[in-house]
């Protein structure tokens, strides 16, 4: 049995004529009589009453064409789901993001994909660069939002691709002498106690931001570690310390944190786009699509 013989069971049944119940199946009318007496046969059981006159549904008919409609249509359902999965509008998608991509990129990324692929169940957990690089190569993870460049061995098996850049801030307690300056010479941050996150944890980041330090002449004193940004201002709220952080992360907006421009500008940080290389997942594909129009 096949759904082909179900199709013409049931064109028969709606239309109780050989002829019409053909040519609605795009047939002659003997290889489509030939079809219903094969599958009566298949079935051991007679599913039409023929007469010169017309055509009725026996009793075994009724009850088969019934099913036949209830299967034909769960048969519709089964290809045009794997239609939508084959296009990237159903399934599952892992996203990891660091901190500071929940302040701006995140959210408005989120709503453009969410808005195109409704039936995509996206699931977010919040991990530094390293985390995510490891388990994206582990295929945890789908994409991932992070501070490139990343190195070791997932570096050699993710595509990266810049979504957002910003300047790096100084962060500091609002009761802080410097806070007074609209833009803050990064020299002056010397001697400060700082607040930052292990560098084990995002390593192109980290080092930007010793790079800023170091450029001013001075070597950041670190006297308090924490993983993500939001730990971080608030240890500077605590008055733990100073830090320097992406832009995106002063729209935490808390009145007892200051963030200022580095002065002369410093470099910009970019938020990256990460995904295994040629990854077939129609999901992450049309993803991707959402992030590159941002």
């Amino acid at each position: 049995m096949n759904l082909q013989r179900l199709r013409y069971a049931v064109a028969l049944a709606d239309e109780l004529n050989f002829g019409r119940a053909a040519l609605r199946e795009g047939m002659r009318q003997p290889p489509f009589s030939q079809q219903i007496s094969k599958l009566e046969e298949e079935l051991g059981v007679r599913l039409f009453e023929r007469t010169t006159r017309q055509v009725r549904l026996t009793p075994a008919g009724e009850a088969f064409v019934a099913e036949a409609r209830a299967s034909l249509a769960h048969a519709e359902l089964a290809a045009e789901s794997a239609r939508r999965a084959g296009r990237g509008e159903a399934g599952r998608l892992a996203i990891g993001f660091v901190g500071s991509a929940t302040n701006l990129t995140l959210p408005r990324l989120l709503r453009r994909f969410r808005a195109r692929y409704p039936g995509v169940q996206v699931e977010l957990r919040e991990l530094t660069t390293a985390q995510q690089a490891e388990e994206l190569r582990q295929g945890l993870l789908d994409v991932g939002l992070l501070h490139a460049p990343l190195a070791g061995p997932a570096a050699e098996v993710l595509t990266t691709r810049t979504v957002a850049r910003e300047l790096l801030l100084a962060a500091l307690p609002a009761g802080h002498p410097h806070a007074a300056h609209k833009s803050l010479p990064t020299g002056m941050l010397a001697g400060e106690p700082f607040v930052m996150f292990p560098r084990r944890f995002g390593p192109a980041l980290h080092d930007q931001i010793i790079g800023v330090a170091r450029a001013a002449g001075f070597e950041p004193r670190i006297v308090q570690e924490a993983v993500q940004m939001q730990t971080i201002v608030g240890l500077v709220a605590a008055g733990l310390g100073v830090s320097i952080v992406p832009e995106s992360v002063a729209r935490l907006r808390r009145g007892d944190v200051v963030f200022r421009p580095l002065a002369p500008a410093t470099r910009v940080v970019t938020l990256d786009l990460t995904w295994r290389t040629g990854d077939p997942n129609p999901i992450v594909r049309n993803f991707r699509a959402a992030a590159f129009e941002l």
